[in-house]
Formats: C-alpha cells, sequence, structure tokens
C-alpha cells in the first residue's frame, strides 16, 4: 500500500514538473518583456536625460502630466481610441459569433476546413502588407480604383483627403483581421456542447434558428463575457500598427484616426520627450486596469461564474 502511494507520488510530481517546464518559457517571456519593464514607469515622473539614464534623471513630480494635457489634443484622441475599440468589440463579436454558428452549420468537412483556413489567415498577415494594398488600391494618381473608375470614364476618388470612409475602412480592416481569430475559439466552444440537446430539440419540433437561440447562444455566453471583458480590458489601446500602416500615416486624416498609441509614438519622434510620452502610457494603463475591475464587477453582480475574477 506505502509502495502504490509513493509511486503514486512520484508519478504525480514527474506529471507537474512536465507541466511546469511547458510553461515556463511562456512566463520568461512575461517576466521579461512585461512586468520587469514596469519599472520603467517613473519616467512618466521625471525630466528623462539620455545622459544621466533612468536612475539619475531629476525628478518632476506631475509637469509630464500637465503638458500632456495643456494642449487637449490627448482628449480628442482618448475620444477616438474608445470610439473605435468600442465599435470593434461590437462589430467583432457579433461576426465572431456569427461565423463560428455557420461553421458549424456545414456538413462537408472539406469545406469546412477550408473555410477556417481562408478566415483564420488574415490573422497571420502584417498590417504593413495591408497598409501597402490598400495605398496601390487608393492612391489618388495610380490606385487601381481610380484607374478603373477613369476606365469607365468616372470621377477619381481622392481617398487619403476623406477623413470620413476611413471611419469604415478601418472597421473594416479590423474585422477581417480578427474575425478569424476569434471565430475559431467560438467554434470550439460550439463543438464542445452536447449534442443530445440538439437531437431532443429536433424531436420537440425546434428549427435550426431556434436552436441557435435556445441551445447555442445561452451556452456560449460564459465564452463571450470573457472574451468582451478581456477585449474591454484593452478599450484604451489603439492598435498601432494598424492606425499607422493602414492610413499610410497621413496628417490629413489625423482628426478622424488618430489614437493615443499614433499620437504618443509621434510626439517621441518630433519632441522627444520620454517623461510626456511615459506619462500617457501610465494613464492607459490606469484606466484600463479601472475600466475592467468596473466591468468585471458589473458581471459578478449578475453571475458570479462569468467573471474573470
Amino acid at each position: 500500500m506505502a509502495r502504490n502511494k509513493k509511486t503514486a507520488k512520484k508519478g504525480f510530481k514527474k506529471l507537474n514538473l512536465t507541466l511546469y517546464l511547458m510553461i515556463l518559457p511562456a512566463v520568461i517571456y512575461y517576466l521579461i518583456f512585461a512586468y520587469l519593464p514596469m519599472g520603467g514607469t517613473i519616467l512618466a515622473f521625471k525630466q528623462f536625460n539620455y545622459a544621466d539614464g533612468i536612475i539619475a534623471s531629476p525628478w518632476s513630480g506631475f509637469k509630464n502630466f500637465e503638458f500632456l494635457f495643456s494642449g487637449g489634443k490627448i482628449f480628442k484622441v482618448a475620444f477616438n481610441t474608445i470610439a473605435y475599440n468600442a465599435v470593434f468589440i461590437v462589430v467583432n463579436l457579433i461576426l465572431q459569433v456569427g461565423v463560428a454558428i455557420l461553421l458549424t452549420e456545414i456538413k462537408s468537412k472539406f469545406f469546412k476546413k477550408a473555410s477556417q483556413s481562408v478566415i483564420f489567415l488574415p490573422y497571420f498577415i502584417s498590417w504593413v502588407i495591408v497598409g501597402g494594398f490598400l495605398y496601390n488600391l487608393f492612391n489618388y494618381e495610380y490606385g487601381s480604383l481610380n484607374t478603373m473608375l477613369k476606365a469607365v470614364g468616372a470621377t477619381p476618388v481622392d481617398m487619403y483627403n476623406d477623413v470620413g470612409i476611413w471611419k469604415y475602412v478601418l472597421v473594416i480592416a479590423n474585422a477581417w483581421k480578427w474575425v478569424g481569430y476569434g471565430s475559431v475559439i467560438y467554434l470550439a466552444a460550439i463543438t464542445g456542447l452536447d449534442s443530445e440537446m440538439y437531437e431532443a430539440a429536433a424531436i420537440d419540433g425546434a428549427g435550426r434558428m431556434r436552436k441557435i437561440f435556445s441551445i447555442t447562444l445561452p451556452l456560449i455566453t460564459p465564452q463571450i463575457i470573457i472574451m468582451t471583458l478581456l477585449n474591454v480590458g484593452r478599450i484604451f489601446r489603439g492598435d498601432f500598427d494598424m492606425f499607422y500602416q493602414v492610413t499610410a500615416n497621413n496628417p490629413l486624416l489625423y482628426d478622424s484616426t488618430d489614437v493615443i498609441d499614433t499620437y504618443v509614438v509621434r510626439s517621441l519622434l518630433q519632441i522627444q520627450d520620454v517623461g510626456m510620452t511615459s506619462a500617457a502610457g501610465l494613464i492607459q494603463s490606469l484606466i484600463s486596469l479601472v475600466i475592467l475591475l468596473g466591468v468585471n464587477s458589473l458581471v459578478k453582480r449578475f453571475q458570479k461564474d462569468y467573471a474573470l475574477f
């Protein structure tokens, strides 16, 4: 009996050691690139000098924050950041869940796998490539769109001077990039549902739409809420690569497409003020944390099991 316990304990330790070794690379990655850089947040309270370094640079108190808010531009880019992310969350959620449900309705295994691959492919395509493609498509002088319009006698469209249209271009580009990734997560959740519930519903005469709204959607609600909470936690952060590359960093579009991340990077390049940009990053992190905690508490109040923590 004691021998069996000793063998089981040894096997348990061996299994745990394997699991620890598997998670070790992720722990090291986040330790080096996520937690150690947190020490740099003191730059938000310093007048940084490259010669003195982070530690020796003089303290400036809250002057970096005052300078950040003095021009008023930060409020505009903050509004753009929140507005874009709110639209991204809603549009992507609807499309991701919808695509996942549609994929479950496909009977052909080959067509189903091919569809998944095609939908998931944009996730691996760099925003640099997307930006280059759109520039060659929308360029006023030699872009493909205007070339075709000229060929049929229509008036060319100056897309890079049209502020309003880029709101829709960015929403479409973001959906194109992320719908495939999110749909895979929801597809896995739907695939794991008990098929007997659908069979029982079919016996009761439930149609396809009734099954979706009465069985599928209610049962994947926990996954929907968790994914939404994770996205809400990033609502105060813009996708720098997308906003910078897709719009070709066009100054004429800043009023409509400038977000906190692009504004901070551009400010760093123009005025070389590391303290101000660090202050902006700190504010982003704190506000995102507060929003995440608030939404998580709200979810916990109605359904404790659906909350992140």
